[in-house]
């Protein structure tokens, strides 16, 4: 797992990180989202042991970043923005290389490696010299390094930039079959449909700070409010809206549809779909309007802004 309890980080007179609390459990994924410049590579150099925190500590895999450098480096990949490819190399000799650093005997890493070629599409380039690797090719050989040692922990820094959609697909299916063994994951991305369906919490940060935490479902309801549902029938309405009033408020509606936010649909929907029948109308659909991460994102970033403005900045 991960913890990190008011991580700080500061260069000279600047504020890159301030009070960054997170605990990611074993097994769990964390999407850490923001724009540029907000924090988020600062956090996984120090929770990686490259970055001393000016204060506060955190634990990755059991082990201090501060105290225990040597085995966080040990227990965890890491998928940087700069991959650092030595483009001359081919890759079965850049990972052999790796290999060596991760102390792992020669059929063992020979056997990871051409594994994890395997499991990303790049058997038919193991004799190709990395430079002649496309981006998308470098990014997932990236990867592969990182999983090399197979450490419990990962760190991924935009894991499916410049990949194409099978590709990103690979990369993304790994994720969740090496979260079922356990695997514990920080991902930072600008993909939001990709953290969507990933990440078991999301955290937003800004200008150093963590100005919004919690599942999917907490983020929408703190952020975008209660569920929105869409009522469809076969027929043009007739005055049904004013039929419902007592059950719902209709936020917005057509000939044939209705859209009302209700904070818990397994009492209001029955009761509205009773009603309905009743009044013999026919049903099409009833189901959720689909909320998505960047509706929260933009939400939350807007609040942020404000409060920022006002002197009321509290992330």
């Amino acid at each position: 797992m991960i913890e990190a309890v008011e991580l700080t980080k500061c260069f000279d007179e600047f504020l890159a990180v301030d009070r960054v609390s997170l605990t990611i459990p074993t097994g769990s994924v964390l999407a850490l989202l923001g724009p540029n410049g907000a924090g988020k590579t600062t956090t996984v150099r120090m929770l990686t042991s490259i970055l001393a925190p000016t204060s506060g500590w955190a634990r990755v895999a059991g082990y201090s970043v501060i105290e225990q450098p040597a085995q966080v480096r040990a227990h965890v990949g890491v998928l940087t923005e700069q991959h650092g490819l030595y483009e001359r190399m081919k890759a079965v000799e850049y990972l052999d290389f790796f290999g060596r650093v991760y102390r792992l005997d020669a059929t063992e890493r020979r056997r990871r490696a051409l594994n994890l070629m395997e499991r990303f599409g790049l058997t038919s380039a193991l004799d190709k010299r990395l430079g002649e690797y496309s981006k998308g090719m470098k990014q997932k050989l990236a990867l592969v390094r990182a999983m090399l040692h197979n450490p419990p922990v990962l760190l991924l820094d935009e894991p499916t930039s410049a990949m194409d959609p099978l590709s990103a697909k690979l990369v993304r299916d790994a994720i969740i079959e090496l979260q079922r063994d356990e695997r514990t994951f920080l991902i930072t991305t600008h993909n939001l449909t990709e953290a969507q369906s990933l990440a078991d919490d999301i955290a937003i940060i800004r200008n150093g700070r963590i100005v919004a935490h919690g599942s999917f479902d907490e983020l929408a309801r703190q952020f975008v409010g209660d569920p929105v549902m869409e009522l469809r029938t076969a027929a043009p309405f007739n005055g049904l809206v004013k039929d419902i009033a007592d059950l719902v408020t209709v936020e917005d509606a057509g000939d044939t549809w209705i859209r009302y936010r209700v904070p818990d649909p397994t009492v209001t929907n029955p009761a509205l779909l009773r009603r309905v029948a009743g009044l013999g109308v026919d049903v099409v659909t009833l189901a959720p309007v689909s909320q998505t991460l960047e509706d929260i994102y933009l939400q939350v970033v807007k609040e942020d802004e404000g409060g920022a403005a006002n002197g009321n900045y509290n992330g």
